[in-house]
């Protein structure tokens, strides 16, 4: 058995673009790799997505949105990083838990093994047994969904000690499927020194030495700035870090991240990378990215949307549902304002002062007690002064709670996840969660259908009798009191096919009053709305122009 296990190339194998980054984190290459897969496809490609998160973590299940934003959950229940989110808006593709892969993740099945006895005594490695366990789920991944190029997002910043084993897996791959089955891409940041008005190279060159220090190479340099990198400096670049200029991509800042693609392909990246890859050749047919684009410069209408959250200070844990609604917008031709309020501020004194100029109120999902109260009372405004209401997931349980209370006269009621003593637990633990005591990986999680009742507003707003969405759920609505809040009013509209679970709650007395038990803002997409953001958007214009002009959103900061 040999020393260090190498692993043949093999016929009909997908080709790899490896998205790396240096200099500092937050540059973009979530954007970056969605964008480049977005341009991929667009020449006839089957093209696939995979994030490599170095953090130890097993997944983001169980992490805090403060540390690390929200957790996008895919139709097969994984909990992943946000970038999936990009990877699946930009390429209309939903993908599987194959396409997020944690150093927490590799290391637990490599140490399964060892306990299983496979490595037949051997002294078990970084090289080669995590490395080789990062390769084996990269060369998955282009197995199970026979794509024909996988774009491959190495997360963290070059020079970080936590990436280290995933850069040379990914250069060993290189050597194992061949160069010109490979390439590497490097995103860098270029900053503008204003005091002497230049655009300055060093920190890419070193960017690009700490890279090459460890036996990678890029192929294309994707250069991050405020303003357009002329030729000189391409030219720069590419005679001291080693690639072609036609290599050296400008990536300026773009109003919106939906430009990014055609960005890009104004600097030829995409035919670039045909070219290395041996891909066909041919342009990319862009005319559904085009038409969006003008879409999102058209939206100009002005809309107030105040999303009462507990997050709100890092707008990264509502990442999708701020794009959702911008793809409502761009639908209507409107320009989405968003006023956050943080939910634990906000108490009954001020709510009408907070949420008066609102043309619409979102309560997103969320977990824990803080700030329950100050969502229950934002609903309350929303219904007793009919502005357009959308709520998920834990927006649904509050709206619950508070037409428990002021409604349906249940003094108290409340979840048992915030008060196990209530009265009125209208909101309770699903029943196979009791007793589970592993927090990741043990909700409710992943796609399930739902039942729409004949003529709800659901219905009409879904246009068909049954759809799937995505949850991340321990609670439901109670099935005790089902009967109670219908006999006051409230219709559950969307049901599990069992009819045990609420999974759709609204007010046909109300405008727009509706909520789901799940996340629809995870599988909106810019070229196709979420029916929900998208019919909630229309209300809240409607709501607008039918009350005139309102001043620009108030924004209370917590």
């Amino acid at each position: 058995m040999p020393l260090i296990a190498w692993n043949p190339v093999v016929p009909e194998r997908p080709k790899y673009v490896f998205v790396t980054g240096g200099v500092a984190s937050g540059l973009g290459k979530g954007i970056t790799s969605a964008s480049i897969a977005r341009l991929l496809k667009s020449r006839g490609l089957r093209v696939t997505l995979q994030k490599l998160d170095p953090y130890i973590n097993v997944d983001p299940g169980t992490m805090n949105p403060f540390e690390h934003g929200e957790v996008f959950v895919l139709d097969d229940g994984a909990e992943t990083d946000l970038d999936l989110g990009h990877y699946e808006r930009f390429t209309d593709e939903s993908l599987h838990r194959e396409s997020n892969v944690t150093t927490g993740a590799v290391y637990q099945a490599v140490i399964a093994k060892e306990r299983k006895g496979e490595f037949l005594g051997k002294t078990v490695q970084v090289i080669p047994h995590i490395t080789n366990e990062i390769k084996d789920r990269i060369r998955r991944l282009g197995a199970t969904t026979d794509a024909d190029v996988c774009v491959i997002e190495v997360g963290g910043t070059v020079g970080d000690i936590e990436s280290l084993p995933f850069l040379e897996a990914i250069r060993q791959l290189r050597n194992e499927v061949g160069r010109d089955h490979v390439a590497f891409v490097h995103l860098s940041l270029m900053p503008f020194i204003g005091p002497t008005g230049e655009l300055k190279t060093k920190p890419t060159q070193h960017s690009v030495k700490e890279l090459r220090s460890l036996g990678l190479q890029p192929d294309v340099i994707v250069c991050r700035s405020d303003r357009q990198i002329g030729r000189h400096l391409k030219e720069k670049i590419s005679l001291l870090c080693d690639v072609e200029t036609r290599a050296v991509v400008s990536a300026v800042d773009a109003e919106s991240i939906y430009e990014v693609p055609l960005v890009l392909h104004r600097e030829d990246m995409d035919g670039f990378l045909a070219q290395l890859l041996r891909l066909p050749d041919g342009e990319p047919d862009l005319t559904e990215w085009r038409d969006l684009v003008d879409r999102v410069h058209r939206a100009v209408q002005p809309v107030n949307i105040s999303i009462v959250g507990k997050y709100v200070t890092l707008k990264d844990a509502y990442l999708s549902v701020i794009e959702a609604l911008k793809h409502g917008g761009f639908h209507h031709g409107a320009r989405v304002n968003l006023t956050w309020i943080a939910s634990d501020e906000l108490v009954s004194g001020s709510v009408g002062e907070v949420l008066g100029r609102s043309d619409g109120i979102l309560v997103p999902g969320g977990f824990g007690i803080r700030g329950v109260e100050g969502k229950i009372e934002a609903i309350r405004f929303a219904r007793e002064n009919n502005i357009p209401y959308l709520g998920l997931c834990l927006g649904l349980q509050c709206a619950v709670i508070e037409f428990a209370r002021n409604v349906c006269g249940l003094e108290g009621a409340n979840s048992s996840e915030f008060d196990p003593g209530t009265p009125h637990p209208v909101i309770d633990l699903l029943p196979e969660q009791d007793g589970v005591e592993n927090m990741g990986g043990t909700m409710r999680l992943g796609a399930y259908p739902a039942d729409l009742r004949s003529g709800s507003l659901a219905e009409s707003i879904y246009g068909e009798p049954q759809v799937s969405e995505r949850h991340r759920h321990r609670y439901e609505v109670n099935p005790a009191y089902h009967e109670a809040l219908e006999r006051h009013g409230m219709v559950l509209s969307g049901m599990s096919p069992d009819r045990r679970l609420a999974e759709i709650i609204e007010l046909p007395q109300h405008p727009y009053f509706i909520a789901g038990q799940f996340h629809p803002e995870l599988k909106s997409r810019p070229t196709r709305p979420h029916p929900l953001f998208r019919d909630f958007i229309g209300a809240a214009l409607a709501r607008r122009e039918g009350a005139g002009s309102r001043q620009e959103p108030l924004t209370v900061q917590g």
